[in-house]
């Protein structure tokens, strides 16, 4: 074997350890502060108490270990991956399956699809234990699993065709673009992307949503009225407002709006509705102007056109990763450094190398970026409720939803810059604070 096929393998797992140690590094520095942090802050006093705040400091103590578990599991199968050459493998194992149903190996883009179904069945295989493990015993322990077995599974296998059935006939027309396209590949292969997100984000909230869980219309009375009030003193294109049975899953809380174009909807989680639990004794989820509070921050998202700016920082993320794909794809080191035969270069490979290790630097430091940009979106939609007049109520709600999650306020100052796309509970409350303050003075 050569020796830059020996330095290619390695300079990606020099990455990729590196990237982890780091991430090891920020998970431990919280870890610390779970262990030794008992103070509740001082502006959530009035609304924890000492147990709700051991509860989320356990919990996040739990969310840490399990975290650093699963990622050293993550990097230590990845070495191994690369180290055996287990990609060639995997290719190669795809050739004799395609070859019992008569598919000649040079029929690249079948062979791909069988790959793809391939590592996607090995992925989903050993990734299992931590699924359950996460569902099962993590979120059973902290009492927010509400999946039953059947359910669990039945989630689970409609997921994974899902995938496939998504996946497979997007690959097969990308490596048809690629083959086909010339020189012109990258810009016909980036069109056809574009394209595709937004059929997908299109169709996701009345076509693939529903799938797996059940949406019904919010009842008439005074929340659905405020909402509606709400949508239509912003001029918003609300067309519905459902509420998710979001509490089979979990009993996690959350509310979106979707719609790319045209009228959009409302999806409100069951869980965010205020409610009596009668087993824990304790009252759950938001009163209704605590809601609207939650909504004035969401439609923020939409009055700031934040669901656009987004998609378009992907595509030219997806044009620039495309770019660098035409420029690289064609280096034979890439494919024999994984066990490839010389000339043997099939392209659904190349994306995979190129795209996810080779550029895996560059991918970091867009999700550092993206991360912030993130933050920021935050900030300013919370900016926008407090201009509709909805600062306690938004303030309020916050506080009640991250201690119904169990969110654990005290965040390490680089574990939050590195992971938080939402500011930390009391970053958003000194804000709305600031805001408040700024409003009066002006």
């Amino acid at each position: 074997m050569k020796l830059d096929e020996d330095v290619l393998v390695f300079l990606i797992l020099l990455f990729s350890w590196g990237e982890y140690l780091w991430e090891l590094y920020l998970s431990l520095r919280q870890l610390k502060i779970y262990k030794t942090n008992n103070t509740i802050p001082d502006d959530l006093k009035e609304m924890l108490n000492e147990e709700s705040f051991k509860k989320a400091r356990i919990y996040g103590i739990d969310k840490s270990r399990f975290k650093i578990v699963k990622e050293f599991y993550s990097i230590t199968l990845t070495s191994i991956i690369l180290y055996n050459r287990w990609i060639y493998v995997a290719w190669h194992k795809s050739e004799e399956i395609g070859a019992t149903f008569n598919i000649a190996a040079d029929r690249e883009i079948l062979i791909s699809c069988i790959f793809m179904t391939f590592v996607t069945l090995f992925s989903f295989i050993v990734n299992m234990p931590f699924t359950v493990y996460k569902i099962f015993v993590l979120e059973e322990k902290h009492g927010f699993n509400k999946q039953t077995v059947g359910f669990f599974i039945k989630d689970q296998f409609k997921s994974l065709l899902l995938s496939l059935v998504i996946t497979l006939p997007i690959i097969s027309v990308a490596i048809y673009i690629i083959i086909a396209g010339g020189n012109m590949f990258v810009a016909w292969l980036w069109l056809f992307t574009t394209v595709a997100t937004v059929l997908l984000l299109t169709i996701y909230p009345s076509v693939i949503a529903p799938l797996f869980d059940k949406f019904v219309p919010l009842p008439d009375g005074s929340l659905r009225k405020g909402i509606e009030q709400l949508a239509l003193t912003l001029k918003f294109p609300l067309s519905q407002i459902y509420i998710v049975e979001g509490s089979k899953r979990s009993a996690h809380s959350n509310a979106y709006f979707s719609g790319l174009f045209g009228a959009k909807r409302i999806v409100l989680f069951d869980t965010l509705l205020e409610k009596y639990d009668e087993e824990k004794k304790v009252t759950t989820g938001c009163a209704d102007s605590e809601i609207l509070g939650v909504l004035a921050h969401e439609l923020g998202h939409w009055s700031c056109s934040h669901i656009y700016k987004s998609i378009a920082l992907t595509e030219m993320n997806l044009l620039l990763l495309f770019s660098a794909f035409g420029f690289l794809f064609k280096y034979s080191t890439l494919y024999t450094s994984l066990g490839f035969p010389a000339a043997q270069e099939p392209v659904i490979i190349g994306l995979i190398v190129v795209l996810q290790m080779v550029l895996a630097p560059y991918n970091s430091l867009l999700s550092f970026f993206t991360t912030a940009l993130s933050r920021k979106f935050e900030f300013e939609a919370d900016n926008f409720a407090v201009s509709l007049s909805y600062p306690e109520e938004l303030r309020s709600a916050l506080i009640k939803l991250g201690k119904d999650n169990l969110d654990y306020p005290i965040y390490d100052k680089l574990y939050s810059l590195w992971y938080h796309s939402h500011p930390t509970l009391l970053h958003r409350i000194e804000n709305i604070h600031n805001q408040v303050s700024n409003k009066k003075n002006e």
